[in-house]
């Protein structure tokens, strides 16, 4: 089963099957050439210095360095032609598991960490790239030549050659032991690499919290016990290699200590001539040399199954989310919610319950609770980040089940809580919403999301390099950056999840003023804990337990003097005195 899972990754292997003509017949005609040497070994002893016929001397030595020439000139083809292969395959590897894993939905992420797919990604890859660039055309090779050399030996002496074939049986059970027992040993290392690497990603990403809190012992500590658990796994391996390596090699060994002492008896009784004997024991090196790397091509196959296992899961596991086949251009922004219910699995309580809303195109939505209460989860359900549970979500006539996936996310533009930029420079960021953008609309989306000031400020300004995850701007800086992305994309509906939290009310004030004046009307959603940023919506709605206990305009919700009214007074209590229009 486990070869099998090495197979199922190789079905771009057809599109290599002409390149891989040059170095399967370099490996097989480099075979064939090798085969002649025992031969011409036996007419050198045989024919040149006992029967002294002298004449045959420079033709079998000249021979004979041109089949080492030519066996030099094939190994090379073969070994980097098959090597060259291998790489090309490893590439399609990660290119189909990294595309397959982006095609996964936002809950398999909820539960799978960073460290373990970049271990399947990297090393899980390579021990099959390895296998497959070296250890399949090792096995391949080693197969036709037990296969020659075996049929050879039977023709020079066939009662030798099954002396010599006596020990194969023992050589294959301990090969069949050693996969099976170290193949075990494989997965637990694939796992604790994964872990590893998790813990380590972890720690270097958050390694500002981590000197913040003074964790560097810690830390250090908890990384030496995963390596120290690491550093077991192997060594259980290792011992597991020790136990049978070794043995392989001695009955191997055993085959030309039988071969000399009883071939040497034969020439004695003079059934078998010095030549044949040198040459029979030529062609048994050629049966010893692929069972002692039986051994070795054992442990290489128990590792790349391992591996392909771990690729296996995740290439079986499916999105749950799957496109719909009705194609849509462009959006109007007229959203509406059904009766949507959402929970994560079928086992917890739904986070929301029995949600309606009719969302006029170009209107604002603003959503307000406490923490937990389902605000974000309603806003990713319109893209279908997530499924709804039950309901119907309906996007101008069009249910977002029926459209393509790719073309409904095209028609939204969304502002995560999570405000992550990539390690490119601020263009290349905010570009990321529209890649054939230029600078001038990079600039008017930058004044929109009132970036444009402090991003001219920067050393080398919109060339500025950023670093990983916006490292070296402030929380209100990458806030509007990730605001003049979500611009930049220029979508018919736009998503704020506690999108303006880090910045001051006034600049709060003049971003959401900008995008409001937008001569193009955005349906737009607006997750936020201050009364400032909602208090122009068209309809405020306030969540509790997943459920709209409250909606309306925000005099509206003032006058019910209920939930929204009880923040309104607590944010400005302060202020008391002081007009509405005055604080606002």
């Amino acid at each position: 089963m486990g070869v099998i899972k090495i197979i199922r990754l190789l079905k771009n292997l057809s599109k290599y099957k002409l390149f891989l003509l040059i170095p399967i017949s370099a490996m097989i005609l480099g075979i064939t050439a090798d085969m002649f040497l025992p031969r011409l070994t036996r007419i050198l002893i045989d024919d040149v210095f006992t029967s002294n016929n002298h004449e045959l001397l420079y033709p079998v030595i000249l021979s004979m360095l041109g089949i080492y020439i030519f066996r030099t000139i094939s190994i090379y083809l073969k070994e980097f032609l098959f090597d060259k292969v291998g790489v090309n395959i490893m590439g399609d590897i990660k290119k189909d598991l990294f595309g397959h894993i982006q095609k996964m939905h936002f809950g398999y992420f909820d539960k799978k960490n960073t460290g373990e797919l970049m271990a399947r990604i990297g090393e899980d890859v390579e021990n099959i790239w390895f296998t497959l660039g070296f250890g399949l055309a090792l096995f391949v090779e080693n197969i036709i030549y037990f296969v020659v050399a075996s049929t050879i030996l039977f023709f020079l002496h066939w009662k030798l050659a099954l002396i010599s074939l006596i020990t194969m049986p023992f050589i294959a059970y301990l090969a069949i032991k050693l996969e099976k027992n170290i193949g075990k040993a494989f997965e637990e290392i694939s796992d604790q690499v994964a872990v590893m690497n998790t813990t380590a990603q972890e720690n270097i990403s958050g390694v500002r919290l981590v000197k913040a809190f003074s964790r560097e012992k810690h830390e250090i500590n908890k990384f030496l016990e995963m390596n120290e658990k690491n550093y077991e796994l192997n060594m259980k391996k290792t011992r597991i290699w020790a136990k049978y390596f070794p043995s392989i090699e001695f009955f191997g060994n055993i085959s030309i200590v039988l071969v000399v002492v009883l071939g040497g008896m034969f020439v004695i009784n003079d059934s078998l001539s010095l030549g044949t004997l040198v040459a029979f024991s030529q062609y048994i090196w050629m049966l010893i040399w692929p069972m002692r790397m039986l051994g070795w091509l054992t442990n290489a196959i128990s590792e790349s199954k391992a591996s392909a296992k771990k690729i296996h899961k995740i290439r079986d596991e499916n999105p749950l989310i799957n496109s719909g086949n009705e194609k849509t251009e462009n959006f109007d922004g007229h959203i509406i919610f059904e009766n949507v219910s959402f929970k994560y699995s079928e086992d917890e309580e739904y986070v929301l319950k029995d949600i309606n809303l009719n969302v006029k195109p170009g209107s604002t939505i603003a959503i307000m609770g406490e923490t937990g209460s389902g605000k974000s989860t309603l806003v990713n359900l319109i893209a279908r980040y997530y499924d709804i549970s039950e309901g119907k979500i309906i996007i101008d006539n069009k249910n977002i089940k029926d459209l393509k996936l790719d073309d409904l996310r095209k028609n939204i533009s969304v502002v995560f809580q999570d405000n992550f930029l990539f390690s490119e420079t601020v263009t290349e960021n905010i570009k990321l919403g529209k890649p054939e953008g230029d600078l001038e609309e990079i600039i008017n989306v930058s004044e929109k999301a009132c970036a444009h000031e402090f991003v001219k400020k920067l050393k080398k300004g919109y060339s500025t390099i950023i670093g990983e995850r916006g490292i070296g701007l402030s929380g209100g800086q990458k806030q509007r950056l990730t605001i003049a992305r979500s611009l930049m994309k220029d979508s018919k509906i736009l998503i704020f999840d506690d999108a303006t939290s880090a910045l001051d009310m006034e600049t709060e004030f003049n971003l959401l003023k900008n995008i409001s004046m937008n001569s193009k009307k955005i349906t737009t959603f607006i997750i936020a804990h201050r009364i400032s940023a909602v208090k122009n919506a068209d309809e405020i709605i306030f969540l509790d337990k997943g459920k709209i206990v409250e909606r309306g305009t925000h005099n509206d919700l003032i006058s019910y003097e209920g939930k929204y009214y009880e923040i309104y007074m607590d944010q400005f209590k302060d202020f008391e005195g002081i007009t509405e229009t005055e604080v606002m």
